[in-house]
């Protein structure tokens, strides 16, 4: 719940700290061009990377294999390209970022990681055996 309301409000805070940095040193307009720019470009770079993780991801299922990777990189993507939306520079970085290949591939194994080794711990430990069961002289 903390980290929730710090992202709400830090977020705005470091977007219009870096608006009046990046304002004073090229100027109000040039500032808000560069912000259309890079959303629009930046938009039209994360479709066509979905494009691309769509074809990857159709010739997975035509191999007959879990495209587990490309799902997890469209849902990237697709959260990029909401990071592109938003007017911001920070946003802006983290967006590209999340758009170009390399970079979402050293992210997402980075989160992989991390997650597959809380998933390791937390498997419950079996043994494995046989048994038999032993009736009484009886037949009870």
């Amino acid at each position: 719940m903390n980290t929730a309301i710090i992202l709400i409000l830090g977020i705005p805070l470091i977007e219009i700290y870096l608006f009046i940095k990046v304002g004073s040193q090229i100027g109000a307009l040039n500032t808000i061009l560069l912000i259309l720019v890079t959303a629009i470009v930046g938009i039209w770079y994360a479709r066509y990377e979905g494009f691309n993780t769509l074809r990857s991801g159709m010739s997975q299922l035509v191999k007959n294999e879990l495209p587990l990777y490309e799902i997890v990189s469209g849902a990237a993507i697709a959260f990029a390209a909401l990071l592109l939306i938003l007017p911001g520079f920070a946003t802006d970085i983290i967006g590209i970022l999340l758009v170009l290949p390399i970079t979402r591939k050293i992210i997402l194994s980075k989160y992989s990681k991390k997650y597959s080794s809380k998933k390791e711990n937390q498997k419950k430990k079996f043994i494995e055996g046989e048994y038999e069961d032993i009736e009484d002289k009886d037949g009870k």
